[in-house]
């Protein structure tokens, strides 16, 4: 399966800076579905309430997605990377 990538900054509750990239098949154009997609994780990370827009989160490129991706996306239709200051 191909998969979009979104590279995504976006600014903790405390100041700090995450860094996540929000994978989702590469059909998915729907801007608002990918950020709802950025923002549930978020939420997860008790970080919800932070500005997840285009000026946060854009399309990096197209790349073919290991099967953990794969059953990330057919399981909640989206898979996250954490890169930086996630946890």
């Amino acid at each position: 399966m191909k998969v979009a990538v979104y590279d995504t900054y976006v600014t903790r509750k405390d100041g700090g800076l995450m860094h996540f990239d929000i994978l989702v098949p590469d059909s998915l154009r729907d801007e608002q579905a990918i950020h709802s997609f950025g923002k549930t994780y978020l939420s997860r990370k008790d970080q919800d309430g932070q500005p997840l827009t285009t000026s946060e989160c854009r399309f990096c490129h197209i790349e073919e997605a290991s099967e953990e991706i794969v059953q990330d996306i057919q399981q909640q239709g989206f898979s996250i990377i954490e890169m930086q200051g996630c946890n």
